[in-house]
């Protein structure tokens, strides 16, 4: 029986040195990658749960901080359209299914349940949130603005 050693042969060492650290560097790589990954998508679910109280709450001021920066310089809201979100009481706030465009957007479609503080007519209005990554600012972004349970009327 010939005794076979379980490292390489000291001419093959240096080799496999550079193969094993070459190996290490791609691990540690991948792992970082998807620490970053897992970030990202943890910041996107606790600013989609934040969201999602605020209009729950009919916090809508708060909400409108979440609408991206550019889509708000260019619609701002009025007064008068702050209030109408006053003459509404939201009752339920579900996610339906949540999708990954592949640019990168991430699409989450909702159900809310609404009651008119004047009227007391309840109505269900289905609303798709588009967030989108800032890699400059480090965050998501609503896209589209806050939902509008007037389309239609």
């Amino acid at each position: 029986m010939r005794f076979v050693p379980c490292f390489p042969s000291a001419h093959a060492r240096p080799a496999f040195w550079r193969a094993f650290a070459t190996l290490a560097l791609c691990l540690l790589l991948a792992s970082c990658a998807s620490v970053q990954r897992a970030n990202k998508n943890e910041s996107l679910r606790k600013l989609q749960y934040d969201y999602s109280a605020a209009i729950r709450w009919g916090d809508f001021e708060n909400a409108w901080n979440a609408v991206d920066p550019e889509y708000r310089k260019s619609n701002p809201l009025s007064e008068a359209e702050f209030s109408r979100y006053a003459q509404i009481q939201v009752t339920a706030y579900r996610e339906q299914d949540t999708i990954t465009a592949e640019d990168g957007v991430v699409l989450r479609n909702v159900q809310i349940d609404v009651v008119n503080r004047n009227t007391l007519s309840q109505r269900s209005v289905r609303y798709i949130e588009k967030w989108r990554w800032d890699e400059e600012a480090g965050r998501w972004w609503v896209v589209g603005g806050l939902p509008d349970f007037w389309a239609g009327q």
